[in-house]
Formats: structure tokens, C-alpha cells, sequence
């Protein structure tokens, strides 16, 4: 059955990172603020609410992503890209503002499940009555349009098919994080990174750690050699309560099926669960440091607080690495006072600690690299990869160096995923091998 562009019905939380890369992807309104956060656990906690949030994203989104259309491909020279949103809740009106503040764009059409939510996404962004599209297969609808480029942002379930669908159509993708909830998932997009390449075609996962300069120098630095042979590795995304307002929505009348498609983040099916759609920027740190990806993993997790929905609110995973690299791995979605990301790795000379929303630093016995404080990471990211976007497809660039390293971070919380579900070690041949699939109950859904 061909599947939907989405709806999020709001969802409540104490840390706006925990919904903002954090792939809220349609969330009514725009960031969940959380009241304090603590960068790591030698820094003082200080506020971070939606207001400060929002004020410094449009301060620095003016600065950050402009760029002046390239002399080349005749038709995309010196002119806007004409681009279509699939997924017209919160997190893809946010990322449509950053893409209009940047130059290059003109959206010209959209689609969600929901007709209201489209509606009102065209109404706000200019998008003509005849080019809005809804129900389970408007985003096919949509790809018969002239465009230049899709912006998926609907719940990772649907992100696979909408889009290899996208690159069959011919369009440049931007595709939200995670980029698939199971392995062959996984490996759909794999081949549709590969086919855009192979069909001069841009396709782009929306990391933002990856975009910024500080991440990549303290990668660099690592790889390098500067903290000498790695020994371990910490990594952790913990945060407060999340999806309270999906389940507050499902609560209300958990069998209708439209209400369970707003409660995606509920889902396990849906949303691949807390470990894959939240957790994996701690896990995609991680991977990105070792260039690799875990030989085998054993773990543990389950579900303190008393919500609808099947998905855990806390993970415990032992990774085992190539060069008998340990890493250990934990989340929480539960309690207050401490909320942070990070990935600390531990070499034989030094140790590199990187925050989300806080410090990248590496440090070893006679040097130190220090990349400053993340001030509004998730925003910089993304208009950073928005400019990328733009500059690949006008440059024809065509390399999708996202591809990869997105696909073995989201097999790596599957992995662990996997582990914990089943109480037992799983090695990453064994996960591959099973190519166990995901599907959702879609039944009773318009079409």
C-alpha cells in the first residue's frame, strides 16, 4: 500500500533537542521547549526554551545559508529550485522556513495524510490550491509534478519507499534522519543513494553533527592519530518525558486508525522507536569517530512510564567494535535535571567529548583542540546542509557522501535495538542476514 506524508499532533518534552533533530517531524507546533539543560557534567544547567530557540533561529538562519545560484545545468541556472514537501506538520513547516530564508527554493507543491494540515501549510507558504495533495497516496500525486527536488520529513517508516519513489521520478532528495526504521529499509535507501548518483541526482540525510566544522575537526583530529589508539567509547542521549502529546491523542480513542497515525511517535513500527529515531545522533557520533560499524551487541531496555504505544524509554547496549573497541551505550526518556548527547571517546594518549549543545573539544598531553560551545546546533546544521543541497544540485555534485554513513548509523541502533528487544547478543551478520522487516497496520487509512 503506498504510504502517507504525515501529521504530528504535538508531542510534550523537557528537552527541544529530544523533538528537534530529533526528527519531530510534524509536530503542531514548531519546538517543545525544555526548561534547563545541562551540556555535560562538569557545565552549569541553563535555560533553553522555545522562545530563545526560535529568536536564535531566525537570527542566525539570515547569515548562515545563502547562496548565489551557479552558471551550470541550463534549466537550474539562475533561478529558484522548485522543490514539494511530503510531511506538512511542525518539523516540516520549521525546516520550510529555513529553506525559503535561503535563496534558492520555491516550493510549489505539498503533501500530507491529512488534508487541514495541508491546507494550511499551502495557505501559509504560497503552495497552489492544485498542488496540494493528501491521503495515503498524495505523495505519489506530488512526484507527477515539475519539480526539482522533494523534502521528505513524514515518520521514518515512510521514508524508504517515498524516497526511492522520489529518485525513480527523477528529483533530488532531502531526507530527515532516521532514514528507515528496519533493515530492509536500510537497504532500499542505500540503493537509492546509489541510483541518484548513478542518474545525476542529489540525495542528502539530514545529520546535523556532520555539517558542523567542530564535529568534523575533532573527527579529523581523532582519525588522525591525536589521542592514540582508541580503547572505548561513551555514548548517551538522555532526556526528560517525550510524546506526552501523542499520547494524550491516542489516549483518546486508541483504535481509530487516524489517531494512530498522528501517535507515530508512539509506534514502534512507525517511528523504529526511541533508539533509532531519537538516539541515533548519539549512535551516528559514534560510528562517524570509529569509521565502522559494530561487529555484535548485547542489551537491555524497557518502559518506566505508563504511556500508550509499545516503544521503550530507556536502552542499555554493549557494542562491540572492530580492534576491540568497547561501546557503551545509554538513553533514558524519563526524570528531569540532566539532558544531553554525547559521544566521549577514549584513546590511548587523549579523549575526545563532544555535546549536541554543548562542548567539542579533544584533548591529548601536549595538544588541545577546542571547538567551542554548540550554541543552536540543530538549526546551523540543517541550514548548512540546505546550502549543501543547493550548491550539489547547482553544481552538479553528485557524490551523496550522506548516503553511507547514515545508513550504517541507523543499522547500528537496529542492532542494538535488536539486542535489547531479545534480551541476547546479536551480531551485525546474524541482523543482516534476517532481514527482518517492520510493517505497519495501515488498514482502515484513506487512500
Amino acid at each position: 500500500m503506498p504510504s502517507p506524508g504525515f501529521n504530528h499532533p504535538g508531542a510534550t518534552s523537557s528537552f527541544a533537542l529530544a523533538r528537534v533533530s530529533l526528527n519531530f517531524y510534524q509536530l503542531t507546533e514548531p519546538i517543545n521547549g525544555h526548561t534547563q539543560m545541562n551540556t555535560n557534567s562538569q557545565s552549569k544547567t541553563h535555560p533553553f526554551n522555545r522562545r530563545k530557540f526560535l529568536a536564535a533561529a531566525s537570527t542566525t538562519a539570515a547569515g548562515f545559508a545563502i547562496l548565489k545560484p551557479q552558471l551550470v545545468f541550463g534549466d537550474v541556472a539562475n533561478r529558484k529550485l522548485d522543490v514539494g514537501l511530503i510531511g506538512c506538520g511542525g518539523r516540516g513547516d520549521w525546516i520550510t522556513n529555513l529553506f525559503k530564508e535561503h535563496a534558492g527554493f520555491n516550493f510549489a507543491a505539498a503533501a500530507d495524510y491529512f488534508p487541514e494540515k495541508v491546507a494550511a501549510f499551502g495557505d501559509k507558504h504560497g503552495v497552489p490550491a492544485g498542488k496540494r495533495f493528501s491521503g495515503l497516496s498524495g505523495y505519489h500525486r506530488l512526484l507527477e509534478q515539475k519539480l526539482d527536488a522533494v523534502i521528505i520529513e513524514s515518520p521514518p517508516y515512510f521514508h524508504p519507499e517515498q524516497a526511492a519513489a522520489a529518485v525513480d521520478a527523477g528529483k533530488h532528495v532531502y531526507l530527515a534522519k532516521p532514514v528507515a526504521v528496519d533493515v530492509p529499509g536500510c537497504r532500499t535507501v542505500e540503493a537509492s543513494g546509489k541510483k541518484a548518483t548513478a542518474n545525476k541526482l542529489c540525495f542528502l540525510a539530514d545529520f546535523q553533527t556532520r555539517a558542523h566544522p567542530s564535529y568534523q575537526e575533532a573527527v579529523k583530529r581523532v582519525q588522525g592519530g591525536m589521542i592514540g589508539r582508541i580503547v572505548s567509547v561513551d555514548a548517551a542521549y538522555h532526556c526528560g518525558p517525550t510524546w506526552g502529546g501523542m499520547d494524550a491523542v491516542l489516549r483518546k480513542d486508541p483504535k481509530n486508525p487516524e489517531v494512530r497515525l498522528r501517535a507515530w511517535g508512539v509506534d514502534r513500527v512507525l517511528s523504529g522507536d526511541v533508539i533509532t529515531e531519537q538516539n541515533i545522533h548519539a549512535l551516528d557520533v559514534t560510528t562517524w569517530f570509529l569509521d565502522a560499524a559494530p561487529l555484535r551487541a548485547i542489551g537491555t531496555g524497557g518502559r518506566a512510564r505508563d504511556f500508550l504505544g509499545d516503544c521503550w524509554d530507556h536502552f542499555g547496549v554493549m557494542f562491540h567494535f572492530p580492534n576491540q573497541v568497547m561501546v557503551s551505550f545509554s538513553s533514558t526518556q524519563v526524570g528531569h535535571g540532566f539532558d544531553d548527547i554525547l559521544c566521549r571517546v577514549y584513546g590511548m594518549a587523549g579523549t575526545a567529548d563532544t555535546h549536541y549543545f554543548g562542548e567539542v573539544k579533544v584533548r591529548a598531553k601536549d595538544d588541545l583542540f577546542n571547538g567551542g560551545t554548540m550554541t543552536n546546533l540543530f538549526t546551523e546544521g540543517v541550514q548548512k546542509n540546505i546550502a549543501t543541497f543547493y550548491d550539489s544540485i547547482t553544481n552538479g555534485n553528485f557524490a551523496n557522501p550522506t548516503v553511507a554513513p547514515s545508513v550504517r548509523s541507523n543499522l547500528t541502533t537496529i542492532l542494538g535495538r535488536t539486542a535489547a528487544y531479545t534480551d541476547r547478543e546479536v551480531t551485525w551478520e546474524a541482523m543482516i542476514r534476517s532481514g527482518e522487516k517492520l510493517t505497519a497496520n495501515l488498514k482502515g487509512l484513506k487512500s
